[in-house]
């Protein structure tokens, strides 16, 4: 089966954009006979600590899904990535939808928002044990890619992973040669999540990720954000074999390759503890304040919103 991972420079905020673009690289990996087709993380905004990301969650029957299930249609294929979701309740979650040529089939919610992202949604509790037809599909978005919880849910249970990322570089602060160095970690470790994950659940992965630059504020701090995507995408073989891969400096494109659908023996043990990889110094700090502010952001503007 022909796999297809979306690497995308999104325009924060600008849903029309990013969705046009997503459609014709999907078209381009359709075209090329492509019948998995995994879209990033927040592929409809991008990823930022930016109103005008928080104000552009979709309904979800919105222009989003209708993509994911157009494109679905049009090339008899499996189709899905996670976006910006404003429920019926009110609440946003960052849902991850797979379509097939039928509709939506499945949903996934991140578990857990990734540091600025909990002032944009709230989490979910769901398994994400997608079924398409004969095909159990694993949904896993970012940061679930490093934590043992993800492991527990899908290891043995799915014959293909879909995942997307919206990972985001270290700043380069001064000193300089420190967060150099804190950077070379932090890319090192965004890939190894993405390329390391099939080795824990036995089974391929197709990894979407997003390229391009981002400046945004950053939360409880007068600096801004000055960065860029690490991108990670690619498609692993159920042994963890990296079977193609884009760099982030090649910016938007299509990763192609034939995967064998199906369930192996996993070839790493599943940790007894929380992370899988490392997070390092700056994002445990970043993870833990980033989660506080952005809980009370979300309260606040959610409410004012409403």
């Amino acid at each position: 089966m022909l796999a297809a991972a979306i690497q995308l420079s999104a325009v924060p905020g600008d849903v029309a954009a990013n969705l046009r673009a997503c459609e014709r690289l999907a078209d381009e990996a359709g075209r090329a006979g492509a019948r998995v087709i995994a879209l990033p993380e927040f592929f409809a905004t991008g990823v930022g600590f930016l109103d005008s990301i928080a104000e552009s969650a979709l309904p979800t029957d919105g222009p989003a899904t209708d993509l994911l299930t157009r494109v679905a249609a049009r090339y008899d294929a499996l189709v899905g990535g996670s976006f910006l979701c404003r429920d019926t309740d009110g609440h946003v979650r960052n849902a991850y939808l797979l379509a097939d040529s039928t509709g939506i089939v499945g949903r996934h919610d991140k578990d857990l928002p990734t540091m600025w992202e909990n002032a944009l949604y709230i989490g979910g509790r769901d398994d994400g044990v997608l079924t398409a037809g004969d095909l159990r599909v694993g949904a896993a978005v970012c940061w679930e890619l490093m934590r043992a919880q993800t492991v527990r849910r899908l290891r043995g249970r799915v014959d293909l992973v879909m995942a997307g990322s919206g990972w985001w570089s270290v700043p380069l602060w001064r000193p300089r040669p420190l967060f150099e160095y804190l950077e070379r970690c932090n890319a090192a470790t965004a890939r190894r999540a993405a390329a390391s994950f099939s080795q824990y659940v036995g089974a391929p992965v197709v990894h979407a990720g997003h390229a391009g630059e981002l400046e945004c504020p950053m939360p409880w701090m007068p600096a801004r954000y000055h960065g860029h995507f690490e991108a990670s995408t690619l498609i692993t073989a159920a042994d963890g074999t990296v079977l193609a891969e884009r760099p982030r400096e090649d910016g938007e494109g299509v990763v192609l390759a034939e995967i064998a659908p199906g369930g192996a023996a996993p070839v790493l043990e599943t940790p007894d503890r929380f992370w899988l990889h490392p997070r390092g110094a700056l994002p445990a700090a970043a993870w833990h304040y980033q989660r506080w502010h952005g809980r009370r952001w979300y309260r606040r503007h959610t409410k004012a919103r409403g």
